[in-house]
């Protein structure tokens, strides 16, 4: 992607289902569990650059004896730092005693993170808003052990306000607006119900306050607290809990917005955001790792009781196509399938745009993301070529000349990679002047290849958000090899709304669809529609969310998509730029072609899978109608 976007958030949790013993025995190492929470946490560093997290739970400690570990770093480095402290401390551990660090259950009494239950996170903080404290896992403590809680998650709530409310009225006074809290201080009101209702129970039956304490972690209800924590939650989620006994869940929003994939065997439960890394991880096939069914969670009881229990109604699905496009490693078997398919499917706006005129035409793309949608281009692209070799040689009516049919077999099209993205800049430079001057240098280029005034380049990217990389640094680039016709192709569609359940877009000036369309509707006298939509999205404050309407919407109406994509390019195109340019856009169509399963295209069509976002779209277009720089929702 040209425009960087903040990725989703990634989870990793490890339930050992053998003793330590066993790991050392078979692998060679007690520090099986923790060694393999670094394996997750490293393949999905594309998922969180921010900061990371990691924590451990003991299992039958003695009183008086630490049985949860944490520890949490900031920074691109955050997985190896945090890794490298723990590393120091086992270190430490077997030169003091070389003798006792052999024994797996001594360093599981002695030193930390030697837990049955690890759990990993990383993270991407939004709109600059990033510190140690906004660092998952989030930790909530208390001297019952059954009532001490680990969270982290994937997730953004759409109705924080109105969470927060709800713990207001139960007389909790939470510290910050954020969704991690509310999050954490809901599950752990439940978990504190569930706990006393359980004492009161066995306290009638005559049981003492330490045999209750054993009954209660054996007895707890987790599906039953997760129930009553989400019965009023509005976002896309994917949320990780461990309790102090041991008691561990994943659980997944009923649209199944977020990801949530997991594999078992007899020897560990392992659940991440993305599949490809648990294969590699733990060297199994494809078909071994399964998906968390939306509105379940996967539930792992500390005996290691495994069951997957349903915590709200599921709806229709609408898995985050992003993570399709963008997000999501594309070391995923269906996600490459599906990324070489949104590059083909685009082949026949492309042949039009270029009037079939593959001679003259050099295709590339925008590294790095776009590679895999390259290569479905290219495919495509080929077997246009080879169909039209067909067709001439085979229906021609009179005989071909040697000269014609050298002519047609060397048809071919030409791949090259013309777009070389090179190592960040520098942020010494201040002055906006050279700093962007200096942008334009980001990507540079392969000459020689294009012919002057003649050639067109075709430059697949995988999505356009702002467009401020194509106006300050790809097309100049690009214009200096002098073709005659630049045409930049989006593996996704126009990207028109915000989205409130992860990513960060949650702005509507961020959106070039949306300038352009405000544009057309300025240029056409039409500034009233701006008007009429504001005056709506205002009236609708007061309205239950499920009555609520996206309204923004009618911003784009009067417009065909090739009229939208047309002011793009006019409002990407740099103002010395020679060549010709024009900007395609992958159709909502063919994306549900190539990701049936993903459906989830609200930042695409405007139709959010919870009530919740349609009052967060109209919310972020009220800010920009009145000039606010901030996002629509809280958020971590």
């Amino acid at each position: 992607m040209s425009d960087a976007i903040k990725h989703e958030c990634g989870i990793a949790l490890i339930r050992l289902l053998k003793p330590l013993s066993y790991y050392q025995e078979k692998y060679g190492t007690p520090y099986y569990g923790i060694n393999k929470l670094y394996l997750l946490m490293e393949k999905q560093h594309n998922r969180g650059q921010d900061g990371a997290g990691i924590a451990t739970i003991k299992f039958d400690v003695k009183p008086g004896h630490r049985y949860i570990s944490r520890y949490r770093a900031m920074g691109a480095s955050a997985v190896a730092d945090i890794f490298e402290y723990v590393q120091k401390k086992f270190e430490a551990v077997h030169k003091a005693y070389p003798e006792e660090s052999k024994d797996p259950q001594w360093l599981k009494e002695n030193v930390s993170f030697t837990g049955e239950v690890l759990l990993g996170h990383l993270r991407y903080g939004t709109h600059g808003k990033n510190s140690i404290e906004s660092c998952h896992p989030f930790l909530r403590q208390n001297n019952w052990m059954t009532r001490n809680l680990v969270v982290a998650g994937n997730f953004n709530m759409t109705n924080v306000d109105e969470l927060l409310q709800q713990l207001y009225d139960l007389g909790q006074h939470p510290k910050e607006q954020a969704d991690t809290v509310t999050v954490l201080e809901k599950i752990g009101h439940f978990l504190d119900v569930e706990n006393q209702n359980l004492f009161d129970q066995f306290k009638k039956e005559g049981y003492s306050n330490v045999e209750i304490s054993a009954l209660i972690a054996k007895h707890i209800d987790v599906a039953k607290i997760l129930t009553r924590s989400a019965k009023t939650w509005d976002g896309g989620y994917t949320i990780a809990g461990i309790m102090g006994h041991g008691d561990a869940f994943v659980m997944r929003d009923p649209a199944g917005i977020r990801p949530a994939f997991y594999y078992q065997d007899e020897e560990v439960l392992v659940v991440a955001s993305e599949r490809p890394v648990i294969q590699t991880a733990f060297n199994v096939p494809l078909n071994a790792v399964k998906e968390i069914k939306p509105g379940h969670a996967l539930i792992v009881k500390k005996d290691g009781t495994i069951t997957e229990e349903m915590f709200r109604e599921p709806t229709e699905q609408k898995s985050c196509s992003f993570e399709r496009i963008y997000f999501s490693r594309g070391s995923d078997a269906d996600i490459y399938q599906e990324r070489k398919k949104l590059g083909m499917l685009l082949c026949p706006q492309v042949l039009k745009a270029i009037n079939h005129d593959i001679k003259n035409t050099v295709f590339s793309f925008i590294p790095n993301t776009a590679e895999v949608s390259y290569y479905g281009m290219m495919e495509g692209m080929n077997k246009y070529v080879r169909d039209y070799q067909k067709e001439v040689l085979l229906n021609r009516s009179d005989k071909v000349s040697d000269e014609e049919m050298n002519e047609i077999l060397s048809l071919h099209p030409r791949f090259e990679k013309l777009n070389i993205k090179d190592a960040k800049l520098r942020t010494f430079i201040t002055q906006d002047a050279d700093r962007q001057d200096m942008v334009q240098h980001v990507y540079d280029t392969t000459y020689g290849i294009v012919r002057d005034h003649q050639d067109t380049i075709v430059a697949i990217d995988d999505s356009i958000v702002r467009g401020t990389t194509l106006k300050q640094s790809i097309l100049t680039i690009l214009d200096r090899l002098n073709p005659k016709k630049i045409i930049i192709v989006s593996s996704a569609p126009q990207i028109r709304y915000p989205d409130c359940y992860g990513i960060d877009m949650s702005r509507m000036g961020e959106f070039v669809a949306f300038e352009a369309a405000i544009n057309l509707l300025r240029r056409n006298g039409m500034s009233r529609i701006i008007d009429e939509v504001y005056q709506k999205c205002l009236a609708s404050i007061t309205l239950p969310k499920d009555q609520v309407e996206n309204y923004v919407k009618a911003i784009y109406e009067p417009f065909t998509y090739e009229e939208i994509s047309e002011e793009i390019a006019n409002i990407v195109r740099p103002h010395h730029l020679k060549a010709e340019l024009q900007i395609i856009f992958q159709t909502l169509e063919n994306l549900h072609e190539a990701c049936p399963n993903h459906r989830g295209d609200w930042y695409f069509s405007g139709d959010y899978p919870t009530p919740g976002g349609n009052k967060v779209v109209n919310k972020a277009f009220m800010n920009w109608v009145e000039g606010k720089n901030v996002r629509a929702y809280f958020s971590n």
